[in-house]
């Protein structure tokens, strides 16, 4: 089995080892110095490299090929077109050329532009971003050649995810080889960043699904009582697997591996009917086309195994909801891991700075890694114990703690070492015991070699958070450099710099329990912003300070970030409007006609008891709590619809999204309190939804 996996492995990518089998040595060469920067692809290279991958994707079988790239809508798109072209003599040949491998041209103002493209400037393009694997992919008996691309505008702006991260992985290269160079290391040409998203999802059986239109529409359940079971029992997490699910596993394994996404641990999460996937670190724009990868193919299998996989945020209230935890690291082209701290920290000046230069970013810069994971579903997932909360902070541990704060004094003169962990059993063995504990509850934790970001959702693109945190470090490692470079004794300058850094920014080092009520006063006192809510992060995106930032490091133009907020909000104001539009669709024909006819028959009850001459006064009490209930999810359903009518009548992106915001969130978790309580009461024979113990529990 083993050797089939290892030998499978990637069969369907077009990575570097198929290359070096399919192509010409010389053009191959060709091509590894184009993906190392060192020059660009060539038209003669790029139509050789076409013909060669035609010739491979048609013997697996492909008959298209399209250009996938990562819209504004944070899904993927794709356009298939198929390798045939006509002769004279009415038959078809089979070509692909290095212009279409290269480039293609989907509808620009069909997709979200922020105004930057109107609805007749029609004309954008999509550019071959030959440093992730194209791959074939099979959907049924459809077998299609996939090109990872960027996306742009006819007059050249970013429409995509994926154009400014590439343009930030090229910021943080060139600020941190300046670093290097300075601190003397002179061989490292490119410095790389790394990326492991862990991808957390729930799997529901796809009846329960097919009956709740809330799932179906907004990939959430707007109503649903506290079921008499939760996740208070602490079993589920790292639980034995349902055979059902281990079987989805595997196929999902299979299906990634074959595309060379090293998908690796799987596991139970928190909450009931809750996994986790993780792959292994790769470059970063090849994690987020991984990652999209995951999602996807996640969702076509779970409907093979009758399951429907939720990737919302928070699916259901009560429960832990699912993030994305964003391992992130730099590299060198060399091999090294800069953020690798090695046996004595302490004296490992290359890692200082570079960890230094990390915490600065985050302080500096917190409001806008806070907005990189503001959306809808995150609003209802951050700050509620069982994720990071809305403020930002940085977990260190104990060791790096310790050498920070030796910093701020003038410089580390040792490191606090781990020693070995003894179990108190002779058939056990000492385990090595780590420097410092890990801290889940912290938004942005230092993991041994990397840091975890664990704001992003569970639905979102990677790529955004990864430009932004990418284009911070760039920022203050251009700061540190700038130092370095302008005096003489590096050494000297390089202490200064990080004695300067831990007393400036130990504010935003906290490594106690993030969830308290205590951290949150504490947290205020230090002076970081806590920003509760997804509109109000996105309006400080298009800063003065933000907008210097992406265009000095020619990430994003100031037209570029203002349409990205534009985008943002009106998304935000839309997913909500889905929301509000099917909470009223189902309370009106779904729960309220189940009320009716419960109250119905518990009036029948009362006059039948009554009538035989017996007291019916539970009844009656019933039959009032039932009647109120039902007063009142009227009352909540005109409620949410007048919110939801002045919202979106409300001109503005920015107005409209805080009018949903203000006034349409409370008037739904209005509705559903009274609807819940319903619930409970209702027969459930009677009852339209498929119910939380239902949906979480039953497999």
């Amino acid at each position: 089995m083993s050797s089939s996996v290892t030998g499978g492995f990637g069969r369907n990518a077009f990575n570097e080892a198929t290359m070096r089998e399919c192509l010409p040595k010389n053009v191959f060469q060709s091509l590894k110095r184009t993906l190392d920067g060192e020059q660009p692809l060539d038209p003669a290279t790029a139509d050789v490299i076409a013909n060669a991958m035609k010739d491979w994707a048609i013997a697996k079988g492909a008959t298209h090929f399209c250009h996938w790239f990562q819209p504004m809508t944070g899904l993927t798109a794709e356009k298939h077109d198929a390798f045939i072209s006509p002769t004279k003599d009415g038959r078809t040949i089979m070509e692909f050329s290095g212009k279409e491998l290269t480039q293609g041209e989907p509808d620009a103002s069909s997709f979200p532009s922020g105004g930057l493209r109107a609805t007749f400037e029609a004309r954008g393009y999509t550019a071959w971003d030959c440093t992730s694997p194209v791959f074939v992919r099979e959907d049924g008996k459809n077998i299609t050649l996939y090109i990872p691309s960027a996306f742009c505008s006819y007059t050249g702006e970013a429409l995509d995810k994926k154009t400014p991260l590439l343009r930030s992985m090229d910021a943080l290269s060139r600020q941190a080889v300046r670093v290097l160079r300075a601190l003397g290391t002179t061989n490292v040409k490119r410095v790389i960043a790394t990326m492991g998203p862990e991808q957390e999802y729930f799997l529901i059986d796809q009846a329960f699904c097919a009956k709740r239109l809330d799932l179906v529409l907004a990939g959430r359940t707007l109503f649903g009582a506290k079921p008499p079971r939760g996740q208070e029992l602490e079993d589920h997490y790292f639980g034995s697997l349902h055979e059902r699910v281990a079987n989805f596993m595997n196929d999902v394994n299979n299906e990634l591996w074959k595309l060379g996404v090293t998908a690796k641990t799987q596991h139970n999460e928190v909450a009931p009917a809750q996994y986790e996937l993780a792959p292994v670190f790769t470059t970063v724009n090849v994690a987020a086309d991984h990652n999209q990868l995951t999602m996807d193919t996640m969702q076509k299998v779970a409907r093979r195994h009758g399951f429907v996989c939720l990737l919302h945020e928070k699916p259901f209230a009560g429960v832990n909801g699912s993030g994305k935890h964003n391992n992130w690291s730099m590299a060198t082209d060399t091999g090294a891991n800069l953020l690798d701290p090695g046996a004595t920290p302490h004296d490992n000046m290359v890692f200082l700075v570079m960890l230094c230069a990390v915490i600065r970013a985050v302080d500096k810069y917190a409001t806008l890694l806070r907005a990189s994971v503001a959306n809808a579903g995150n609003d209802h997932r951050l700050g509620a114990n069982e994720a990071p909360p809305a403020i930002v902070s940085v977990f260190l541990g104990d060791q790096l703690t310790d050498i920070f704060e030796q910093l701020a004094k003038g410089g580390a003169k040792n490191s606090k070492a781990g020693g070995q962990l003894k179990l108190g059993v002779s058939t056990l063995p000492n385990l090595p015991k780590d420097s410092t504990d890990r801290n889940r509850t912290s938004p942005f934790a230092f993991t041994g070699n990397k840091f975890e970001f664990r704001m992003v959702g569970s639905s979102q693109s990677i790529s955004g958070p990864s430009f932004t945190l990418n284009t911070i470090v760039a920022e203050t490692l251009s700061e540190i450099a700038d130092e370095l470079e302008r005096n003489g004794d590096v050494k000297a300058t390089a202490q200064k710099i990080l004695q300067d850094i831990a007393t400036k920014h130990a504010r935003i080092v906290f490594n106690g329990d993030n969830y308290c009520e205590e951290w949150t006063a504490e947290a205020a006192r230090r002076g970081l912003p806590n920003i509760r809510s997804a509109v109000e992060a996105i309006k400080t995106i298009p800063s003065k300070e933000n907008v210097a930032l992406f265009t000095k490091h020619a990430v994003l133009t100031e037209n570029e970030l203002k349409a990205r907020t534009d985008i943002l909000l009106e998304v935000y104001s839309r997913q909500i409007n889905v929301e509000a539009l099917t909470m009223l669709t189902m309370a009106r024909r779904q729960i309220l006609p189940a009320c009716c006819e419960h109250s119905a028959k518990l009036a029948q009850a009362v006059t039948a008891v009554a009538a035989a001459g017996i007291k019916a006064d539970t009844q009656k009490a019933l039959l009032a709590r039932v009647c109120d209930g039902i007063t009142a999810l009227e009352a909540g359903i005109e409620a949410l619809d007048q919110a939801r009518t002045k919202a979106a009548e409300t001109k503005g992106h920015e107005h409209q999204a805080e009018g949903y915001r203000n006034d349409v969130v409370p008037a739904m978790q209005a509705l559903r309190t009274v609807a819940d309580e319903l619930e409970t009461v209702v027969d459930a024979k009677l009852w339209p939804l498929p119910t939380y113990a239902e949906m979480l529990f039953i497999r």
